[in-house]
């Protein structure tokens, strides 16, 4: 087991009702006046934000909105943000909403606290100071609402889009209830990406048999848990168990014993492709994963291959082979099969055609990922050029 840091500073307060105690978290920790970073107007219509703000003035917090984050969040707008709430003198961000708002609440936090200038920050200087940020989570996803990663998509100079691993929010208001209205897809594609983060993590070299039985588990809920949100909307078991899984994925939990930055590939060959088509973030994903596993039985060692089939056997369920490598790539390709059927269950595309991209895009694909991330991708298999086409070729 490596040495490893870890210490969780986000409170998780959960469970139904819960947003009525924002404003008495935000007083907690220092807040006096709060701007409400959102996406759409769902959280209008279904009467959340008044909630939120009614809370905050309970609470004597003075706010402000700022509405109009979108999936794969823009840098433009983050920038927007900081400006107002410079101008506006605010001490604290929340975010209410999925991930893009949390993102976006997180940039600005950035930017206010550093006299307006936050994106130096996301192409690698140290951020040392930034305003404290609380969510409200009302979608099972990307796992911002507890983590440090914070994600945008940079539509004022490259186009390329940018992670930025930082500061957690202090508090993660976490309510079951408010995804009920979520639609299929959001929360198909949702809990590919609560998967995502615990896969990523679980594909290391470095095992660890406590992180590796957290990821597995993990993973298993999700499995479980997902076919049963989409069939009953309102099942609060399903929904708790998804929101829980989606912020512990992310939240270096599963990093135990694991080196820093240890981590599958996927996020690095999927993100050039949201960034630039505007897909969904966990629908391609979904394209993604087994792709990168068929690669990482075609290339990988006996060692890596004998890690695939334990995911095979242990979140998927095959019956596991005997111990030489013909068998464990047997039975590694048998669990990429049902980890494909899993994904057809809940209706998430596997191609990139499904997606939208037809294979004469994928020479600019894999340049767009090369400029990005360099000549190497680090991961579970360290991935140049030709790597990321075979497996863009593999998902086509």
């Amino acid at each position: 087991m490596n040495n490893f840091s870890f210490q969780f500073d986000s409170e998780i307060v959960f469970g139904r009702g819960t947003e009525s105690e924002v404003g008495r978290l935000v007083k907690k920790y220092g807040g006096t006046k709060a701007m409400i970073v959102y996406g759409s107007g769902n959280i209008i219509n279904s009467g959340l934000y008044d909630r939120v703000a009614a809370s905050l003035s309970d609470a004597g917090i003075e706010h402000i909105g700022f509405g109009g984050a979108e999936p794969n969040p823009k840098r433009s707008h983050a920038e927007k943000g900081v400006q107002t709430a410079i101008a506006e003198g605010v001490d604290f961000l929340l975010g209410v909403g999925g991930g893009s708002a949390i993102d976006t609440a997180k940039a600005i936090a950035y930017g206010a606290a550093n006299g307006g200038d936050f994106w130096q920050f996301y192409l690698g200087k140290k951020l040392e100071r930034t305003l404290p940020i609380g969510t409200v989570t009302t979608i099972s996803a990307s796992g911002s609402e507890t983590s440090r990663s914070a994600v945008l998509v940079d539509d004022v100079d490259t186009g390329q889009k940018k992670g930025l691993w930082a500061a957690r929010p202090r508090f993660a208001i976490m309510n079951p209830e408010l995804a009920y209205t979520l639609s299929t897809w959001q929360t198909a594609s949702g809990a590919v990406d609560i998967f995502s983060h615990t896969f990523m993590r679980y594909f290391s070299n470095h095992p660890s048999h406590l992180g590796d039985r957290y990821c597995e588990s993990t993973m298993q809920t999700v499995v479980k848990y997902a076919p049963i949100a989409l069939a009953e909307p309102e099942s609060y078991e399903a929904r708790a168990e998804l929101m829980l899984a989606g912020s512990l994925s992310h939240s270096d939990l599963m990093m135990i014993g694991r080196p820093e930055g240890s981590s599958g590939g996927e996020h690095a060959l999927e993100s050039q492709l949201s960034g630039h088509y505007n897909t969904t973030h966990g629908a391609g994903l979904a394209a993604i994963m087994p792709a990168l596993l068929k690669y990482f039985v075609r290339h990988g060692s006996e060692e890596q291959i004998a890690r695939v089939a334990r995911f095979a056997v242990n979140v998927f369920g095959v019956e596991r082979g005997t111990a030489n490598t013909a068998d464990a790539a047997k039975t590694a390709l048998l669990g990429i099969e049902r980890f494909l059927g899993w994904l057809k269950t809940l209706h998430m595309p596997t191609t990139l055609a499904e997606l939208g991209i037809p294979k004469e895009d994928i020479p600019d694909a894999v340049k767009r990922c090369m400029a990005a991330r360099g000549s190497l991708i680090d991961g579970f298999i360290r991935l140049d050029e030709a790597a990321v086409r075979e497996i863009y070729m593999l998902a086509s």
